[in-house]
């Protein structure tokens, strides 16, 4: 029996499975060698993968370095992946504010919200860093409100300038 099966439906695939590897592994790891353990091994695994998605997106948006491209690209990275934001550029940074976060959820309906902030805070800072290196030198990320924190959204955004966490 050959299913037939729309764009749609297609993505809607590939996207629940994508979430789901991301956390199967990661409980895998995590049942042999802890929590912590399986933490580093994950911030590791965003790191690159965080660098495959800037540089396809770069690519497939036809976009170079700097922030307004930056800006564009990581958009599309949330719009992709179902956040719901809101953003705003003035010309030295970029901010984001998010209202809905996808993987947020998925932690609590796995009934592992106890430890999102601890996964979220660690792995968005990467992510953060990453992307802000693949579009040029000199572009920094910040964070000021976080929803794994019990915050009702994520600040998040990149500028020019020197860089430190907020």
């Amino acid at each position: 029996m050959n299913a037939e099966l729309d764009d749609r439906d297609v993505i809607e695939y590939f996207k629940r499975s994508y979430r789901a590897v991301d956390g199967l592994w990661f409980m895998k790891v995590e049942e042999r060698y802890g929590f912590d353990t399986a933490l580093d091994i994950d911030d590791d695994v965003w790191r690159v993968m965080s660098k495959i998605q800037a540089r396809a997106l770069k690519s497939m948006m036809n976009e170079s370095n700097g922030l307004d491209s930056l800006a564009r690209c990581f958009a599309a990275k949330l719009s992709l992946e179902e956040f719901e934001f809101e953003s705003s550029c003035d010309g030295r940074c970029v901010r984001f504010t998010v209202t809905r976060c996808p993987w947020h959820e998925i932690m609590v309906r796995a009934g592992r919200a106890e430890l999102n902030e601890r996964v979220g805070s660690r792995i968005c800072w990467s992510e953060l860093e990453v992307w802000a290196s693949e579009f040029g030198d000199g572009i920094f990320p910040r964070r000021d409100r976080r929803i794994c924190r019990g915050d009702e959204s994520c600040e998040i955004g990149f500028e020019l300038g020197n860089g430190a966490e907020h």
